[in-house]
């Protein structure tokens, strides 16, 4: 799996699109402190692009990877290798070089600032972290389309119906429950339907650490006391990770039984 991971990382790391990603967010991440002049606002601003383009990126990369590489890993089907060495290294090589690229991309510009110098080192660092989670989890849905659906334009439209689904349709829906019950005690049903949605739960993450639970509304006070709290962010942070095992877990069982 190393030898797979190394192969599948470097070159991803070469691909132009590895360096027009990390341009990107080097020069977002410059642009937000010049025009804000503040962490702070720089973070929130940046967690409004993040938690949309980094899932369709994952998204986008993940099922195009799969397509594209599909002859080199029926090459490698051939040889005596398990598949589970084989699917986990491409994935974790794909997500990986993404991730990286977000985190060089966003670091550069806040490290000139001296952000690892002041106090707001831990909202930047959540940034961060959620940013990777969402790279993983996304890859890992795509990697799910693509091994679903032999036909690649019907594995690709899935795979952004299922993006704009938790990015967008879910948001619509969420709302629209909160405002028709909003006679009803709601704050375990937005609890629970947060949990449902990892672009949701890393946004909510961001904005705690931010000290900016009032922008939630109606729920940020229940938000704020249950995942602001330090407990609170140990089971956001075990519920995206959830996010991340079971994906990958169905990766593997689909791939044992698929026929290539």
């Amino acid at each position: 799996m190393i030898k797979i991971f190394k192969y599948i990382f470097f070159d991803l790391m070469r691909s132009r699109w590895s360096y027009v990603y990390f341009l990107f967010y080097l020069a977002i991440g410059f642009v937000m402190l010049f025009l804000s002049n503040d962490v702070s606002k720089a973070v929130l601003t940046l967690m409004n692009i993040i938690v949309v383009l980094t899932p369709m990126v994952g998204t986008v990369f993940g099922v195009m990877h799969y397509y594209d590489s599909r002859e080199f890993t029926e090459l490698l089907l051939a040889q005596p290798l398990k598949r589970s060495t084989i699917f986990i290294g491409q994935y974790i090589g794909l997500s990986l070089s993404l991730a990286l690229s977000l985190t060089l991309g966003l670091a550069i510009p806040f490290a000139f600032y001296g952000v690892f110098e002041s106090t707001e080192i831990w909202n930047f660092a959540s940034l961060l972290l959620v940013g990777a989670f969402l790279t993983f989890i996304f890859v890992s849905l795509a990697y799910n389309m693509g091994l679903l659906f032999e036909n690649k334009i019907k594995g690709f439209g899935y795979a952004i119906l299922l993006w704009l689904m938790l990015a967008v349709v879910y948001d619509g829906v969420f709302m629209i429950s909160l405002l028709m019950f909003d006679d009803y005690p709601l704050d375990k049903f937005a609890l629970i339907a947060t949990v449902f949605n990892p672009i949701d739960l890393s946004r909510i993450i961001i904005l705690l650490k931010s000290d900016m639970s009032a922008l939630f509304g109606y729920t940020g006070a229940v938000f704020n006391m249950f995942l602001g709290t330090t407990k609170g962010l140990v089971v956001a942070f075990t519920v995206l990770t959830a996010w991340v095992v079971l994906p990958t877990w169905n990766i593997l069982r689909m791939a044992k039984k698929k026929d290539f």
